[in-house]
Protein backbone atom coordinates (compact mmCIF):
# COMPACT_ATOMS: atom_id res chain seq x y z
CA UNK A 1 0.00 0.00 0.00
CA UNK A 2 1.19 3.43 -0.58
CA UNK A 3 2.66 5.46 2.21
CA UNK A 4 0.78 8.83 1.06
CA UNK A 5 1.84 10.54 4.59
CA UNK A 6 5.07 10.59 3.89
CA UNK A 7 5.05 12.49 0.68
CA UNK A 8 2.14 15.03 1.64
CA UNK A 9 3.16 18.15 2.98
CA UNK A 10 3.35 17.66 7.41
CA UNK A 11 1.61 19.52 10.23
CA UNK A 12 3.99 18.87 12.42
CA UNK A 13 7.68 18.94 11.97
CA UNK A 14 9.66 19.16 8.19
CA UNK A 15 11.82 16.84 7.00
CA UNK A 16 14.66 19.08 7.53
CA UNK A 17 13.79 19.78 10.82
CA UNK A 18 14.15 16.46 11.91
CA UNK A 19 16.99 15.87 9.33
CA UNK A 20 19.33 18.40 11.63
CA UNK A 21 17.33 17.26 14.99
CA UNK A 22 18.61 13.63 14.16
CA UNK A 23 22.09 14.47 12.98
CA UNK A 24 22.43 15.87 16.61
CA UNK A 25 21.47 13.90 18.52
CA UNK A 26 22.89 10.51 16.13
CA UNK A 27 26.48 13.15 17.38
CA UNK A 28 25.52 12.92 20.88
CA UNK A 29 24.89 8.95 20.39
CA UNK A 30 28.43 8.80 19.36
CA UNK A 31 30.04 11.26 21.75
CA UNK A 32 28.47 9.20 25.17
CA UNK A 33 29.04 5.29 23.59
CA UNK A 34 32.91 4.58 22.57
CA UNK A 35 32.78 1.47 24.14
CA UNK A 36 29.48 0.39 22.10
CA UNK A 37 30.87 1.99 19.03
CA UNK A 38 34.60 -0.28 19.68
CA UNK A 39 32.61 -3.17 20.25
CA UNK A 40 29.93 -2.99 16.96
CA UNK A 41 33.39 -2.67 14.86
CA UNK A 42 35.15 -5.56 16.48
CA UNK A 43 32.05 -7.70 16.14
CA UNK A 44 32.07 -6.77 12.03
CA UNK A 45 34.10 -9.87 11.84
CA UNK A 46 31.89 -12.16 12.82
CA UNK A 47 28.47 -11.18 12.80
CA UNK A 48 26.52 -10.03 10.27
CA UNK A 49 26.16 -6.15 9.88
CA UNK A 50 27.80 -6.15 13.36
CA UNK A 51 25.31 -8.14 15.49
CA UNK A 52 24.65 -11.98 16.44
CA UNK A 53 21.03 -11.67 14.91
CA UNK A 54 21.25 -9.25 11.85
CA UNK A 55 17.87 -7.05 12.80
CA UNK A 56 19.24 -6.16 15.89
CA UNK A 57 21.59 -4.15 13.70
CA UNK A 58 17.82 -2.08 12.90
CA UNK A 59 17.82 0.81 15.52
CA UNK A 60 18.10 4.77 15.00
CA UNK A 61 21.18 5.06 16.54
CA UNK A 62 24.74 5.12 14.19
CA UNK A 63 25.57 1.43 15.63
CA UNK A 64 23.48 -0.99 18.13
CA UNK A 65 23.05 -0.17 21.96
CA UNK A 66 25.75 -3.14 23.78
CA UNK A 67 24.03 -4.59 26.75
CA UNK A 68 26.23 -5.95 29.45
CA UNK A 69 22.94 -6.69 32.37
CA UNK A 70 19.35 -5.85 32.57
CA UNK A 71 17.11 -6.14 36.18
CA UNK A 72 13.58 -5.09 36.37
CA UNK A 73 13.02 -1.92 34.18
CA UNK A 74 16.78 -1.16 33.66
CA UNK A 75 19.49 -2.19 31.21
CA UNK A 76 23.23 -1.03 31.78
CA UNK A 77 25.04 -0.82 28.54
CA UNK A 78 28.61 -1.21 27.88
CA UNK A 79 29.64 2.66 28.58
CA UNK A 80 27.78 2.22 32.01
CA UNK A 81 24.74 3.71 31.45
CA UNK A 82 21.46 2.63 32.96
CA UNK A 83 18.52 2.97 30.99
CA UNK A 84 14.91 2.85 31.07
CA UNK A 85 13.97 -0.35 29.44
CA UNK A 86 10.10 0.51 28.33
CA UNK A 87 10.93 -2.27 25.35
CA UNK A 88 11.81 -4.82 27.29
CA UNK A 89 12.84 -7.44 24.64
CA UNK A 90 10.23 -6.57 22.61
CA UNK A 91 7.57 -8.54 25.19
CA UNK A 92 10.27 -10.99 25.76
CA UNK A 93 10.54 -9.46 29.46
CA UNK A 94 7.05 -8.00 29.53
CA UNK A 95 7.61 -8.80 33.21
CA UNK A 96 10.32 -7.24 34.07
CA UNK A 97 14.47 -8.76 33.17
CA UNK A 98 14.81 -11.64 35.49
CA UNK A 99 12.24 -11.07 38.38
CA UNK A 100 13.20 -12.98 41.77
CA UNK A 101 10.91 -15.86 40.50
CA UNK A 102 13.08 -17.09 37.65
CA UNK A 103 16.58 -16.90 39.69
CA UNK A 104 15.22 -18.65 42.14
CA UNK A 105 14.03 -21.50 39.82
CA UNK A 106 16.75 -21.07 37.48
CA UNK A 107 18.55 -21.38 40.87
CA UNK A 108 16.74 -24.19 41.91
CA UNK A 109 16.30 -27.06 38.72
CA UNK A 110 19.68 -25.56 36.93
CA UNK A 111 21.58 -28.99 37.81
CA UNK A 112 18.42 -31.24 37.41
CA UNK A 113 18.39 -30.87 33.49
CA UNK A 114 17.94 -28.96 30.74
CA UNK A 115 15.98 -31.14 28.06
CA UNK A 116 15.64 -35.02 28.02
CA UNK A 117 13.24 -35.39 24.93
CA UNK A 118 10.75 -37.25 27.38
CA UNK A 119 8.21 -36.02 28.85
CA UNK A 120 7.41 -35.02 32.78
CA UNK A 121 4.95 -34.38 35.09
CA UNK A 122 6.11 -30.54 35.37
CA UNK A 123 4.52 -30.36 31.60
CA UNK A 124 0.99 -31.72 33.32
CA UNK A 125 1.13 -28.99 35.68
CA UNK A 126 1.61 -26.37 32.95
CA UNK A 127 -1.14 -27.26 30.86
CA UNK A 128 -3.23 -27.01 33.76
CA UNK A 129 -2.02 -23.54 34.48
CA UNK A 130 -2.58 -22.79 31.04
CA UNK A 131 -6.02 -24.35 30.47
CA UNK A 132 -7.11 -22.28 33.55
CA UNK A 133 -6.22 -19.42 32.26
CA UNK A 134 -7.53 -19.46 28.89
CA UNK A 135 -10.43 -22.17 28.48
CA UNK A 136 -8.02 -24.34 25.90
CA UNK A 137 -7.74 -28.37 27.75
CA UNK A 138 -4.73 -29.19 24.90
CA UNK A 139 -1.79 -27.99 24.42
CA UNK A 140 2.09 -28.56 22.81
CA UNK A 141 5.17 -26.80 23.53
CA UNK A 142 7.65 -25.08 21.42
CA UNK A 143 10.36 -22.93 21.55
CA UNK A 144 9.14 -20.15 19.87
CA UNK A 145 5.96 -18.13 19.08
CA UNK A 146 6.99 -18.73 15.57
CA UNK A 147 7.45 -21.77 15.58
CA UNK A 148 3.81 -22.57 17.28
CA UNK A 149 2.03 -20.54 14.70
CA UNK A 150 4.12 -22.64 12.03
CA UNK A 151 2.98 -25.55 13.13
CA UNK A 152 -0.70 -24.93 14.70
CA UNK A 153 -1.09 -23.27 10.27
CA UNK A 154 0.71 -27.13 8.94
CA UNK A 155 -2.00 -28.95 11.60
CA UNK A 156 -4.91 -27.07 10.49
CA UNK A 157 -4.32 -27.75 7.16
CA UNK A 158 -3.69 -31.24 7.91
CA UNK A 159 -7.15 -31.73 10.06
CA UNK A 160 -9.40 -29.93 7.55
CA UNK A 161 -7.92 -30.95 4.22
CA UNK A 162 -7.95 -27.11 3.20
CA UNK A 163 -5.24 -25.37 1.20
CA UNK A 164 -5.47 -22.18 2.37
CA UNK A 165 -5.21 -19.65 5.36
CA UNK A 166 -6.33 -16.22 5.96
CA UNK A 167 -4.33 -13.34 7.72
CA UNK A 168 -5.13 -9.67 7.63
CA UNK A 169 -3.11 -6.71 6.27
CA UNK A 170 0.09 -5.89 8.00
CA UNK A 171 -0.08 -8.89 10.29
CA UNK A 172 2.68 -10.23 11.90
CA UNK A 173 2.96 -13.77 13.10
CA UNK A 174 6.65 -14.07 13.43
CA UNK A 175 8.94 -15.60 10.80
CA UNK A 176 5.97 -17.80 9.41
CA UNK A 177 6.76 -17.33 5.62
CA UNK A 178 2.87 -18.50 4.46
CA UNK A 179 2.10 -14.89 6.53
CA UNK A 180 4.54 -12.44 4.69
CA UNK A 181 1.41 -11.85 2.38
CA UNK A 182 -0.07 -8.66 1.83
CA UNK A 183 -2.85 -6.69 -0.21
CA UNK A 184 -1.25 -5.21 -3.61
CA UNK A 185 -2.18 -2.13 -5.24
CA UNK A 186 -5.15 -2.01 -7.25
CA UNK A 187 -6.24 -5.61 -5.61
CA UNK A 188 -5.09 -9.25 -5.41
CA UNK A 189 -2.20 -9.51 -2.84
CA UNK A 190 1.69 -10.32 -3.14
CA UNK A 191 4.41 -11.58 -0.87
CA UNK A 192 6.22 -8.97 1.06
CA UNK A 193 9.16 -7.83 -0.61
CA UNK A 194 11.45 -8.09 2.79
CA UNK A 195 11.18 -11.88 2.52
CA UNK A 196 14.34 -13.32 1.89
CA UNK A 197 14.96 -16.98 0.22
CA UNK A 198 11.06 -17.74 -0.40
CA UNK A 199 11.49 -19.78 -4.07
CA UNK A 200 7.67 -20.54 -3.44
CA UNK A 201 4.80 -17.82 -5.12
CA UNK A 202 2.47 -18.54 -1.36
CA UNK A 203 0.13 -16.01 -2.61
CA UNK A 204 -2.54 -18.67 -3.97
CA UNK A 205 -3.12 -20.40 -0.58
CA UNK A 206 -2.76 -17.38 1.74
CA UNK A 207 -5.94 -15.16 1.59
CA UNK A 208 -5.32 -11.38 3.03
CA UNK A 209 -8.25 -9.46 4.21
CA UNK A 210 -8.31 -5.64 5.89
CA UNK A 211 -9.25 -5.87 9.76
CA UNK A 212 -12.42 -4.72 10.45
CA UNK A 213 -13.67 -5.45 6.94
CA UNK A 214 -16.70 -7.74 7.74
CA UNK A 215 -17.79 -7.96 4.72
CA UNK A 216 -14.23 -8.87 2.65
CA UNK A 217 -13.72 -11.66 5.19
CA UNK A 218 -17.02 -13.30 4.31
CA UNK A 219 -16.23 -13.21 0.54
CA UNK A 220 -12.67 -14.91 1.63
CA UNK A 221 -14.23 -17.25 3.43
CA UNK A 222 -16.87 -18.06 1.03
CA UNK A 223 -15.53 -20.84 -1.25
CA UNK A 224 -14.70 -23.20 1.92
CA UNK A 225 -11.15 -23.84 1.28
CA UNK A 226 -10.00 -22.04 4.04
CA UNK A 227 -8.56 -24.28 6.83
CA UNK A 228 -7.73 -21.51 9.36
CA UNK A 229 -8.10 -17.71 10.24
CA UNK A 230 -4.76 -16.47 12.50
CA UNK A 231 -4.96 -13.19 13.75
CA UNK A 232 -3.84 -11.60 16.50
CA UNK A 233 -6.87 -10.19 18.73
CA UNK A 234 -5.38 -6.37 17.93
CA UNK A 235 -3.12 -5.83 15.26
CA UNK A 236 0.30 -4.71 17.15
CA UNK A 237 3.28 -5.00 14.76
CA UNK A 238 2.24 -2.84 12.13
CA UNK A 239 1.31 -0.09 14.89
CA UNK A 240 -1.97 -0.87 17.16
CA UNK A 241 -4.94 -1.43 15.18
CA UNK A 242 -8.23 -2.28 17.49
CA UNK A 243 -10.94 -4.97 16.69
CA UNK A 244 -14.27 -2.29 16.25
CA UNK A 245 -16.98 -3.16 18.36
CA UNK A 246 -18.37 -6.91 17.43
CA UNK A 247 -16.11 -7.27 14.73
CA UNK A 248 -14.37 -10.39 16.51
CA UNK A 249 -17.49 -11.52 17.40
CA UNK A 250 -18.18 -11.35 13.31
CA UNK A 251 -15.17 -12.86 13.10
CA UNK A 252 -15.86 -16.19 15.20
CA UNK A 253 -20.00 -16.21 13.47
CA UNK A 254 -18.11 -16.23 10.17
CA UNK A 255 -15.45 -19.08 10.62
CA UNK A 256 -17.68 -21.70 12.20
CA UNK A 257 -20.74 -20.90 9.78
CA UNK A 258 -17.53 -21.89 6.89
CA UNK A 259 -15.86 -24.19 8.75
CA UNK A 260 -12.70 -22.55 9.28
CA UNK A 261 -10.59 -23.13 12.39
CA UNK A 262 -10.01 -20.05 14.42
CA UNK A 263 -6.02 -19.23 15.77
CA UNK A 264 -5.19 -16.09 18.07
CA UNK A 265 -1.89 -15.31 18.41
CA UNK A 266 -1.95 -13.57 21.89
CA UNK A 267 2.04 -13.10 21.91
CA UNK A 268 1.89 -9.47 22.35
CA UNK A 269 -1.97 -9.02 23.45
CA UNK A 270 -0.89 -11.45 26.02
CA UNK A 271 0.27 -8.28 27.78
CA UNK A 272 -3.80 -7.12 28.37
CA UNK A 273 -4.07 -9.38 31.18
CA UNK A 274 -3.40 -12.79 32.97
CA UNK A 275 -5.72 -14.24 30.16
CA UNK A 276 -4.70 -12.29 27.08
CA UNK A 277 -7.02 -9.59 25.07
CA UNK A 278 -9.89 -12.06 24.19
CA UNK A 279 -10.28 -13.71 28.24
CA UNK A 280 -9.65 -9.60 29.54
CA UNK A 281 -13.17 -8.75 29.75
CA UNK A 282 -14.88 -11.82 28.79
CA UNK A 283 -15.47 -11.20 25.10
CA UNK A 284 -12.08 -9.02 24.40
CA UNK A 285 -13.55 -5.70 24.06
CA UNK A 286 -10.20 -3.45 25.36
CA UNK A 287 -10.73 -0.07 24.07
CA UNK A 288 -8.23 2.98 23.42
CA UNK A 289 -8.25 3.66 26.82
CA UNK A 290 -7.05 -0.16 27.93
CA UNK A 291 -8.51 -2.64 30.32
CA UNK A 292 -10.27 -1.40 33.11
CA UNK A 293 -9.45 -2.90 36.65
CA UNK A 294 -13.00 -4.22 36.60
CA UNK A 295 -12.28 -5.93 33.86
CA UNK A 296 -9.45 -8.27 35.09
CA UNK A 297 -10.85 -11.98 35.27
CA UNK A 298 -11.58 -12.57 39.01
CA UNK A 299 -9.24 -14.70 40.68
CA UNK A 300 -10.89 -18.20 42.39
CA UNK A 301 -9.52 -21.64 43.06
CA UNK A 302 -7.63 -23.76 41.12
CA UNK A 303 -5.57 -26.93 42.11
CA UNK A 304 -4.38 -29.71 39.92
CA UNK A 305 -5.72 -33.19 40.00
CA UNK A 306 -2.37 -34.38 41.37
CA UNK A 307 0.28 -33.14 43.97
CA UNK A 308 3.46 -30.72 42.20
CA UNK A 309 5.47 -33.73 42.75
CA UNK A 310 6.61 -32.75 46.06
CA UNK A 311 9.50 -34.61 46.12
CA UNK A 312 11.59 -33.24 43.26
CA UNK A 313 10.50 -29.93 44.14
CA UNK A 314 10.96 -30.01 48.03
CA UNK A 315 8.34 -29.91 50.20
CA UNK A 316 8.28 -25.73 50.73
CA UNK A 317 8.63 -25.41 47.12
CA UNK A 318 5.70 -27.42 46.59
CA UNK A 319 3.67 -25.48 49.63
CA UNK A 320 4.74 -22.13 47.38
CA UNK A 321 3.50 -23.24 43.96
CA UNK A 322 0.37 -24.99 45.33
CA UNK A 323 -0.48 -21.77 47.43
CA UNK A 324 -0.06 -19.91 44.05
CA UNK A 325 -1.79 -21.89 41.78
CA UNK A 326 -5.01 -21.50 44.27
CA UNK A 327 -4.81 -17.71 42.93
CA UNK A 328 -5.20 -18.55 39.16
CA UNK A 329 -7.36 -16.48 37.65
CA UNK A 330 -10.75 -18.22 36.60
CA UNK A 331 -12.32 -19.30 33.76
CA UNK A 332 -15.11 -16.93 33.32
CA UNK A 333 -18.83 -17.94 31.83
CA UNK A 334 -18.44 -19.70 28.23
CA UNK A 335 -21.63 -17.52 27.61
CA UNK A 336 -19.32 -14.35 27.35
CA UNK A 337 -16.32 -16.08 25.60
CA UNK A 338 -15.14 -15.78 22.12
CA UNK A 339 -13.25 -19.03 22.17
CA UNK A 340 -10.86 -19.80 19.53
CA UNK A 341 -10.27 -22.78 18.14
CA UNK A 342 -6.11 -22.44 18.94
CA UNK A 343 -4.64 -20.11 20.94
CA UNK A 344 -0.72 -19.36 20.43
CA UNK A 345 1.46 -17.80 23.34
CA UNK A 346 5.12 -16.80 23.45
CA UNK A 347 8.21 -14.41 24.50
CA UNK A 348 7.32 -13.97 27.84
CA UNK A 349 5.92 -16.99 29.08
CA UNK A 350 9.57 -18.83 29.68
CA UNK A 351 10.49 -15.78 31.97
CA UNK A 352 12.90 -14.28 28.97
CA UNK A 353 14.10 -17.37 27.96
CA UNK A 354 12.81 -19.50 24.45
CA UNK A 355 9.87 -21.34 25.08
CA UNK A 356 6.00 -21.06 23.54
CA UNK A 357 2.84 -23.07 23.43
CA UNK A 358 -0.16 -23.65 21.53
CA UNK A 359 -3.92 -24.84 22.93
CA UNK A 360 -6.24 -26.25 21.22
CA UNK A 361 -10.00 -27.41 21.88
CA UNK A 362 -10.54 -31.45 22.74
CA UNK A 363 -12.37 -31.57 19.51
CA UNK A 364 -9.25 -30.04 17.58
CA UNK A 365 -7.36 -32.47 19.09
CA UNK A 366 -8.97 -35.44 18.69
CA UNK A 367 -8.60 -35.14 14.89
CA UNK A 368 -5.45 -34.33 15.39
CA UNK A 369 -4.70 -37.46 16.97
CA UNK A 370 -6.34 -39.08 14.04
CA UNK A 371 -4.58 -37.47 11.39
CA UNK A 372 -1.98 -38.16 13.06
CA UNK A 373 -2.38 -42.00 13.33
CA UNK A 374 -3.38 -42.35 9.87
CA UNK A 375 -0.49 -40.50 8.60
CA UNK A 376 2.97 -42.76 6.59
CA UNK A 377 5.43 -43.22 9.57
CA UNK A 378 8.02 -40.46 9.63
CA UNK A 379 8.74 -36.70 10.48
CA UNK A 380 5.29 -35.17 10.45
CA UNK A 381 7.44 -31.22 10.14
CA UNK A 382 5.83 -30.70 13.34
CA UNK A 383 8.04 -30.20 16.68
CA UNK A 384 11.79 -29.62 17.74
CA UNK A 385 14.01 -31.28 19.91
CA UNK A 386 14.45 -28.74 22.47
CA UNK A 387 10.64 -28.14 22.49
CA UNK A 388 9.28 -28.75 26.05
CA UNK A 389 12.64 -29.50 27.94
CA UNK A 390 12.35 -29.63 31.43
CA UNK A 391 13.71 -26.09 32.67
CA UNK A 392 12.17 -24.64 29.92
CA UNK A 393 8.87 -25.98 31.71
CA UNK A 394 9.63 -24.95 35.23
CA UNK A 395 10.48 -21.15 34.50
CA UNK A 396 6.70 -21.29 32.60
CA UNK A 397 5.17 -22.78 35.35
CA UNK A 398 7.07 -20.21 37.80
CA UNK A 399 5.74 -17.81 35.45
CA UNK A 400 2.54 -18.63 35.62
CA UNK A 401 2.12 -19.68 39.14
CA UNK A 402 3.97 -16.61 40.74
CA UNK A 403 4.64 -13.88 38.24
CA UNK A 404 2.23 -13.59 35.62
CA UNK A 405 -0.73 -12.33 38.66
CA UNK A 406 -3.58 -10.02 38.71
CA UNK A 407 -1.25 -7.66 40.79
CA UNK A 408 1.29 -7.45 38.85
CA UNK A 409 -0.63 -6.58 35.75
CA UNK A 410 -2.42 -3.58 37.76
CA UNK A 411 0.95 -2.16 38.17
CA UNK A 412 1.69 -2.69 34.46
CA UNK A 413 -1.67 -0.89 33.61
CA UNK A 414 -1.34 1.92 35.94
CA UNK A 415 2.30 2.95 34.63
CA UNK A 416 0.80 2.37 30.99
CA UNK A 417 -1.98 4.71 31.38
CA UNK A 418 -0.08 7.04 32.70
CA UNK A 419 2.54 6.85 30.43
CA UNK A 420 -0.60 7.44 27.64
CA UNK A 421 -2.05 10.15 29.38
CA UNK A 422 1.46 12.23 29.63
CA UNK A 423 2.00 11.07 25.93
CA UNK A 424 -1.19 12.79 24.91
CA UNK A 425 -1.01 15.81 27.27
CA UNK A 426 2.27 16.85 25.28
CA UNK A 427 0.85 15.90 22.02
CA UNK A 428 -2.09 18.08 22.78
CA UNK A 429 -0.37 20.70 24.01
CA UNK A 430 1.82 21.27 21.01
CA UNK A 431 -1.55 20.76 18.95
CA UNK A 432 0.05 18.04 16.83
CA UNK A 433 -2.06 15.61 14.26
CA UNK A 434 -0.98 12.28 16.09
CA UNK A 435 -2.66 10.12 18.67
CA UNK A 436 -2.19 7.86 21.43
CA UNK A 437 -3.76 4.38 21.66
CA UNK A 438 -3.27 1.77 24.70
CA UNK A 439 -4.15 -1.73 25.63
CA UNK A 440 -3.73 -3.01 28.49
CA UNK A 441 0.23 -2.75 29.53
CA UNK A 442 0.87 -1.31 25.91
CA UNK A 443 0.63 2.18 24.08
CA UNK A 444 1.77 3.50 21.41
CA UNK A 445 2.43 7.35 19.30
CA UNK A 446 0.78 7.33 15.87
CA UNK A 447 1.45 9.76 13.49
CA UNK A 448 -1.85 10.47 12.51
CA UNK A 449 -5.38 12.37 14.53
CA UNK A 450 -7.41 9.18 15.16
CA UNK A 451 -6.44 5.39 15.69
CA UNK A 452 -6.34 3.82 12.49
CA UNK A 453 -8.86 0.96 11.81
CA UNK A 454 -6.84 -1.27 9.66
CA UNK A 455 -3.04 -2.13 8.90
CA UNK A 456 -3.57 0.55 5.46
CA UNK A 457 -4.70 2.96 7.52
CA UNK A 458 -1.73 2.29 9.89
CA UNK A 459 1.19 1.44 7.17
CA UNK A 460 0.18 5.16 5.92
CA UNK A 461 0.72 7.29 9.19
CA UNK A 462 4.48 5.83 9.04
CA UNK A 463 7.10 8.31 9.22
CA UNK A 464 10.46 6.54 9.52
CA UNK A 465 12.62 9.70 9.58
CA UNK A 466 10.54 11.20 12.51
CA UNK A 467 10.15 7.74 14.74
CA UNK A 468 13.76 7.24 14.24
CA UNK A 469 14.51 10.85 15.58
CA UNK A 470 11.96 10.40 18.60
CA UNK A 471 13.65 7.11 19.43
CA UNK A 472 17.00 8.42 19.03
CA UNK A 473 16.24 11.46 21.36
CA UNK A 474 14.92 9.47 23.92
CA UNK A 475 17.62 7.03 24.09
CA UNK A 476 19.93 9.73 24.06
CA UNK A 477 17.68 10.86 27.19
CA UNK A 478 17.91 7.19 29.14
CA UNK A 479 14.40 5.66 27.86
CA UNK A 480 14.48 2.89 25.80
CA UNK A 481 11.64 2.11 23.21
CA UNK A 482 10.53 -0.91 20.91
CA UNK A 483 13.24 -0.40 18.09
CA UNK A 484 10.60 -1.01 15.30
CA UNK A 485 7.74 1.51 16.12
CA UNK A 486 7.02 4.26 18.90
CA UNK A 487 5.68 0.96 21.22
CA UNK A 488 5.60 1.30 25.10
CA UNK A 489 5.61 -1.52 27.56
CA UNK A 490 5.15 -1.49 30.88
CA UNK A 491 5.98 -4.02 33.57
CA UNK A 492 5.88 -4.63 37.12
CA UNK A 493 8.62 -3.31 37.98
CA UNK A 494 8.34 0.58 36.59
CA UNK A 495 7.45 3.54 38.38
CA UNK A 496 5.66 6.49 38.28
CA UNK A 497 8.77 8.08 38.39
CA UNK A 498 10.22 6.12 35.00
CA UNK A 499 7.09 7.01 33.34
CA UNK A 500 7.26 10.34 34.17
CA UNK A 501 10.85 10.21 32.88
CA UNK A 502 9.81 8.88 29.49
CA UNK A 503 6.75 11.71 29.14
CA UNK A 504 9.74 14.36 30.28
CA UNK A 505 12.03 12.86 27.60
CA UNK A 506 9.06 13.10 24.86
CA UNK A 507 8.44 17.08 25.69
CA UNK A 508 11.48 17.67 25.21
CA UNK A 509 12.47 15.65 22.15
CA UNK A 510 9.79 17.94 21.07
CA UNK A 511 10.84 20.87 21.82
CA UNK A 512 14.52 19.80 20.03
CA UNK A 513 12.23 19.27 17.11
CA UNK A 514 10.62 22.44 17.04
CA UNK A 515 13.47 23.97 17.27
CA UNK A 516 16.06 22.43 15.05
Amino acid sequence: MPNAAADAPQADFSSAQIARFFAAESQRFRATHPRCAALHAQAQRHFLFGVPMHWMADTPAPFPLFVDAAQGARLVDADGHEIIDFCLGDTGAMFGHSPAPIARTLAEFGAQGATTMLPSAVALEVAALLEARFGLPMWQFTATASDANRFLLRWARAITGRPCILVFHGCYHGTVDDTFIDLAEGGGTRMRASLLGQVHDLTPTTRVVEFNDSAALEAALAPGDVACVLTEPVLTNIGMVLPEPGFLQTLRALTRRHGTLLAFDETHTISCGPGGYTRADGLGACRTLGVESENVPQRGQFLPDSPPHGATMGQEAGKKWAAAAHSQPTIPKSDRLLEPDMLVLGKPIAGGTPGAAYGFSAEVGARMQAVKAAAAPGHSGIGTTLSAGLLTLRLMRTMLAEVMDGPAYARMFTTATRVAEGLQAQIAARALPWSVTRIGARCEVQFRPTPPRNGSEARAAFRNDLEAALQLALLNRGVLLTPFHNMVLACPAHTAQDADTLVAAFADALDGLAGA
